[in-house]
């Protein structure tokens, strides 16, 4: 369960699409006052090296945000996700990628709260490393984060943005992210919950949306990136899905915009695609 590492995929399609939402939903939050929580049920490491390591092995990012990174004709929400990609790489030259945590810590401002968890012992210990110089504005947890979000809602400001975004190897983190987020809007109904999910040739997966659907009747937003057609054996991911609870007003009308672009850019055959669907509250 533990094996999962996510500097081998880091930049990919998934984090193109997953990191581009999460990047709305901050700059969403810090135009008010009041300060919120960010939330990371799934942290990893913060960031990652793409010429070295874990990344350079399979080099994903190079489907993924290298083929975002030199274009000048970005609509808004991607250019907006590239550019806070830049924050990591001044020279102008991708060499860093930054993961969820990172993209909370460069987003939110100070009065602005990270809690982060993470189970992987190594993980855990690049993600202390990462993110020393914040001092108790980022809190670091080791341990099961769908347990952890329990203790962590409601937020004190009753402001917040919650990440789940598990690996899925283990097949019951779909049921544990269902029962997760369940819980959670019983103790934080208005809170922003971001739900990652992999599109791969597995039941949880392609019942996973509908399933999330019915947490609750309307305020939802669902947006999907299919890449390829499924891949010949059944094994291997050819897409993925953000599934918002809560989600900001205008993340629909800037996905409508963006969506198309990210087809044509990402896709790699005549089954890609995207859909895009929402429930106002």
């Amino acid at each position: 369960m533990l094996s999962y590492r996510h500097g081998f995929h880091a930049g990919n399609h998934a984090d193109v699409l997953k990191h581009s939402v999460v990047v709305q939903l901050l700059q969403y939050l810090i135009q008010k006052d009041k300060p919120f929580w960010y939330i990371d049920t799934h942290a990893g490491a913060g960031a990652y090296a793409l010429h070295e390591g874990f990344a350079a092995k399979n080099a994903e990012y190079e489907s993924g945000i290298s083929r975002l990174w030199g274009r000048t004709d970005l609509p808004v929400l991607l250019k907006e996700y590239v550019d806070a990609v830049r924050l990591l790489n001044p020279d102008g030259v991708l060499r860093y990628y930054p993961g969820s945590p990172y993209l909370a810590s460069q987003l939110s401002r100070n009065i602005d709260k990270l809690r982060l968890f993470e189970m992987h012992s190594t993980e855990i210990d690049v993600l202390r490393n990462n993110f020393s110089d914040l001092g108790r504005r980022a809190m670091l947890y080791d341990g099961d984060g769908f347990d952890g979000l329990k203790a962590m809602l409601p937020p004190p400001s009753r402001r917040g943005l919650t990440l789940i975004d598990p690996s899925y190897e283990d097949k019951r983190d779909y049921h544990r992210t269902l029962t997760t987020l369940e819980d959670a809007l019983k103790r934080f109904a208005t809170g922003t919950y971001a739900v990652w999910y992999p599109q791969v040739q597995r039941l949880e997966s392609q019942r996973f949306a509908e399933q999330l659907k019915r947490l609750q009747p309307k305020g939802w937003l669902h947006v999907s990136l299919t890449i390829s057609a499924p891949p010949m054996g059944g094994l291997g991911l050819f897409g993925s899905g953000m599934f918002i609870l809560n989600p900001p007003y205008t993340l629909y009308k800037m996905l409508s915009e963006s969506m198309p672009y990210l087809v044509k850019m990402l896709g790699q055959d005549s089954s890609a695609k995207f859909a895009l669907e929402h429930k106002g509250a």
